[in-house]
């Protein structure tokens, strides 16, 4: 299983040359990966090309990219485009994001989302895979469209699925799946059956490595609130058992983050993300450097 880490969700403040500094630490630490949150700052595609040009080796992709505001052309094009920067490092995570940011937010209908996202793969898979795009739907209509971007062979497209039909699409049109919020127990009953053992899952987890537990965890449910509340989320909590997003997390000493990380890999998670949740001074530099220790 390679070991990652999230970044973009430290809020306002955060810069570019900040972001490039976490991925050099994720580099040296011996990290497999980076996953950067695509929310209300940065453009995470566009940003890891920066970073993929000044960290030489990590793995880089989204998680996710909301595919709404971006006519599937565009998303593409820039995309190849990340890729070429990157040396071929990059994976598209790609999501449908939520009812509240799409419709209530940007004005735009969220109605029949799996639909949505049939159509948008079926227009940019072709252009990802370097074909023409062909295709007559109700919300997309393309025809004759390609791109050629030197120095890109494609990247692997992975899809935040949850539910059973968007877990099918994923299964059959694009390389995988990446989670948020989901525990160990619901991906092995109910994510990794749903889009099979041949596919990348990508599970995104909350991690803090303290010995104050208790107050670790309230911290998480305060800065995490949200996630407790959007239907989607609320819904893996609820398949987990669990009540509120520190549920999910893993926080504790050395033992009980390695046994949890060692129930993601039982699971069948290919990627473990860390959302390294800095709780207290010093908690996000030692919980990476546990997760060095896990690459020795």
């Amino acid at each position: 299983m390679n070991i990652g880490m999230v970044l973009g969700t430290s809020g306002p403040g955060e810069t570019l040359d900040g972001l490039i500094e976490s991925a050099r630490k994720a580099e040296a630490a011996g990290l497999d990966n980076i996953w950067m949150a695509n929310i209300f700052s940065f453009d995470a595609i566009s940003t890891l090309g920066l970073i993929g040009r000044e960290v030489p080796r990590l793995g880089l992709g989204t998680a996710v990219t909301p595919t709404y505001p971006r006519h599937p052309t565009a998303l593409a094009q820039q995309a190849l485009t990340t890729a070429a920067a990157t040396s071929g490092r990059f994976s598209l995570g790609i999501g449908l994001s939520h009812k509240l940011v799409i419709e209530d937010m940007l004005g735009m209908s969220y109605a029949r989302p799996a639909k949505h996202m049939r159509e948008y793969l079926s227009v940019l898979m072709p252009l990802v895979r370097g074909k023409a795009a062909d295709f007559d739907g109700e919300q997309y209509r393309v025809h004759g469209f390609q791109l050629d971007v030197p120095g890109s062979d494609g990247m692997p497209v992975i899809v935040a699925a949850l539910g059973p039909v968007m877990l099918k699409l994923a299964r059959e049109m694009a390389d995988g799946t990446i989670t948020w919020m989901v525990g160990h127990k619901t991906l092995a009953g109910h994510i990794v059956p749903s889009i099979g053992k041949d596919k990348t899952v990508v599970a995104g987890v909350p991690i803090v490595l303290t010995n104050n537990v208790d107050d670790a965890k309230k911290k998480i449910d305060e800065q995490l609130a949200i996630y407790g509340q959007l239907p989607s989320y609320r819904a893996m909590l609820d398949r987990e058992g669990a009540s509120t997003p520190s549920d999910i997390a893993l926080v504790g000493d050395e033992n009980a983050l390695r046994s949890g990380i060692e129930r993601y890999r039982d699971a069948g998670v290919t990627d473990f993300n860390a959302a390294i949740t800095a709780t207290e001074d010093g908690a996000f530099d030692r919980t990476l450097e546990f997760l060095s220790s896990l690459k020795g």
